[in-house]
């Protein structure tokens, strides 16, 4: 069983917030969760890629499904563990509200430009939390608990460990530039970061399966025999290894043999398809994209900048659009980062999958150039001759 003694010494800093809020009927937790569900940027998260680009295909998992899996993955464990399960589901619910459009394709494109423009490495993690901070609202944020908010940076799913002991100590959470590193403050924290793991590794097979793409392949032996062969047995084996492996020593965690298991579907997954030629072909692709849409917006923000004339003589809804969010955000960026170096980047990471494509047709297609034919007598139907 697990000692909770640790967390209970400080819980009162755990549900502290930037800004007071008044008390209603809700837990402090679950207030957390009803601001994130009712955020743009959970919103947005309905259009945008978890692992593959499929918008056509009801049945590939979204990010917005993904964060309802791991929600619901770590509220599961942490009830028979006597943990906080509202806790839990309120960082499940907001550990991606930072990530890019295209999936972890897209974080490493726009990665790339972060490290080329000098403004440091973009890791969707670190973002997530500028966006619960002051991104969200107009530059308000979404003024969530200490302990949500520490899960949610905390919450690297990629850095697979057999196991994590919470820190039980408080971080300055606004001087973080790095995942690297990262341990969550609290057993609840510890618990979302393996639910991204349980979330994902048997839904990504399920969905490359769905696709076609592991035509041919099979899963290990040893993640059969131990973990099962489809998504719902494989997240009923690992749920259930950490509930019975949970100790206050050692702290959140997988049995050895389990863990085995893991780390041998990963590196299935891994060759299988996160390497595959699909998703090599989505990273050229959206490079192209993603760089297109940068350079457009750096070039009217250098050409313009607060001016708003400017922005509507493009004529399109592109850069109409980001006219309106540089109004609102400009003042934030300079209040919080004392520069605007990263409002661009920021911009096209809260970006969809739609609205990227949407955004590059505008840049590409410059249909307003047509507007004075197309409100003649004459010019769209018939010869102008006369």
């Amino acid at each position: 069983m697990l000692d909770y003694s640790a967390e209970e010494r400080f819980s009162k800093e755990l549900k502290s917030r930037e800004r007071a809020r008044r008390e209603d009927i809700r837990g402090e937790y679950y207030r957390d969760t009803t601001a994130i569900i009712h955020s743009s940027p959970f919103r947005r998260l309905k259009h945008k890629t978890q692992v593959f680009f499929a918008p056509s295909n009801d049945h590939i998992c979204t990010r917005m499904e993904h964060v309802l899996h791991v929600a619901s993955i770590a509220s599961t464990i942490c009830r028979p563990l006597g943990l906080d399960t509202e806790l839990a589901w309120a960082i499940g619910m907001g550990h991606d509200l930072g990530h890019t459009p295209f999936g972890h394709v897209g974080e490493k494109i726009i990665g790339t430009l972060s490290q080329k423009r000098g403004i440091g490495e973009f890791e969707h993690e670190i973002n997530s939390l500028r966006v619960v901070t002051f991104l969200a609202d107009n530059g308000k944020g979404l003024n969530l608990t200490y302990a949500v908010r520490d899960g949610i940076v905390c919450h690297n799913g990629e850095d697979v460990r057999r196991r994590i002991k919470p820190t039980f100590a408080l971080k300055d959470l606004s001087s973080l530039s790095s995942r690297k590193g990262l341990i969550p403050a609290t057993y609840e924290g510890a618990v979302v970061r393996f639910s991204d793991l349980i979330a994902y590794l048997g839904r990504d097979f399920e969905d490359a399966t769905r696709l076609g793409i592991l035509k041919g392949k099979e899963l290990p032996e040893i993640v059969i025999k131990r973990l099962g062969r489809n998504n719902s047995e494989i997240i009923n084996s690992l749920v259930e290894d950490l509930i019975k492996g949970a100790d206050s020593q050692e702290g959140i965690g997988f049995s050895d043999e389990v863990f085995e298991a893991v780390s041998a579907f990963s590196t299935f997954n891994y060759e299988n398809i996160y390497r595959s030629s699909i998703l090599n072909g989505y990273t050229r692709y959206f490079t192209r994209l993603i760089n297109l849409i940068v350079d457009y917006l750096e070039e009217i923000y250098s050409s313009y900048g607060l001016k708003e004339d400017g922005y509507l003589r493009e004529k399109n809804m592109l850069s109409a659009g980001f006219y309106n969010h540089i109004r609102d955000m400009y003042p934030v960026y300079i209040e919080k980062e004392k520069s605007d170096k990263r409002m661009i980047i920021d911009y096209v990471a809260g970006m969809t999958d739609n609205f990227c494509l949407d955004c590059a047709n505008e840049i590409l297609k410059p249909e307003h150039l047509n507007d004075e034919i197309e409100m003649s007598q004459t010019g769209k139907w018939f010869d102008a001759r006369s």
